[in-house]
């Protein structure tokens, strides 16, 4: 497993089990973090977000991850309730950490199985 595909799986392990900390940890603090939720994102709203996912959902489980140099993709299944939202990441390390995260969630399927989430302080 090369470095890269090491880091973001600690990082998705991170966020899955819930260890806010730890997933906290394996993120740059200067990384920049873009997705599709339709409002600004910071790492903190992040870490919080993808807490409140871990929190709710039944499972998530990673169903693939690429990688290639400092370069990942991971796409997750989160089992909620009442159905499976999907998700995918992509990702870039730098120096032992991430360093840019793009997350791309199907938000119909995120509103309709995880209500109230993305309202959520």
């Amino acid at each position: 497993m090369s470095g890269t595909a090491e880091l973001v799986a600690v990082y998705a392990r991170s966020w899955i089990d819930r260890d806010r900390p730890a997933a906290r940890r394996m993120i740059a603090p200067d990384a920049e973090i873009e997705w599709n939720l339709g409002t600004p994102v910071d790492d903190e709203e992040l870490v919080q977000t993808l807490h409140r996912i871990a929190a709710f959902a039944d499972s998530v489980t990673v169903v693939s991850t690429t990688c290639a140099g400092d370069r990942a993709a991971l796409v997750y299944d989160c089992v909620a309730p009442f159905g499976t939202v999907r998700m995918a990441e992509f990702l870039t390390v730098a120096d032992g950490a991430v360093s840019e995260i793009r997350q791309v969630y199907d938000v119909v399927a995120l509103r309709r199985y995880f209500p109230g989430l993305l309202d959520e302080d």
